[in-house]
C-alpha cells in the first residue's frame, strides 16, 4: 500500500494538537481526521476514533503492524513540517484560508 497524497487540512498553534490531516492510499482510499500531536517532546499521530458509550475511544481505522505505522507516521509528520514551513513562507494553500491556524483551548 502506497501513500499517494497527504493533505494538511488545518493547523493549530496552541495546545498539543498541531494539525488535522487526510491521507490517500493507492489513489483509491482516503483516511480523514488523522491528528498530528506534539507531546512529551515528540511528534506522533493519532488515528480517527469515535467515543464509546462508556467514555473510552476506539480507533475507526489503524495500522496493523509497526512497520506500516512507522512509515505512515514519518510521512505525515514530514508533510506537516513542510506545510508549516510553506505557511510561514506564505506559499501554503492554507495561507488563503482565514482560519488556517486556529487557537484551541483545551
Amino acid at each position: 500500500m502506497t501513500i499517494t497524497d497527504i493533505k494538511i487540512r488545518k493547523l493549530f498553534e496552541d495546545g498539543p494538537m498541531k494539525a488535522v490531516v487526510s491521507v490517500t492510499f493507492d489513489a483509491a482510499l482516503a483516511v480523514h481526521d488523522i491528528k498530528v500531536i506534539y507531546a512529551r517532546d515528540r511528534f506522533f499521530i493519532v488515528m480517527p476514533s469515535r467515543k464509546n458509550p462508556d467514555g473510552t475511544f476506539r480507533d475507526i481505522v489503524h495500522p496493523i503492524n509497526v512497520e506500516f505505522r512507522t512509515a505512515l507516521e514519518e510521512a505525515v509528520i514530514s508533510a506537516y513540517h513542510a506545510e508549516v514551513e510553506a505557511y510561514e513562507n506564505g506559499t501554503s494553500p492554507l495561507c488563503k484560508k482565514e482560519e488556517a491556524f486556529e487557537e484551541v483551548v483545551l
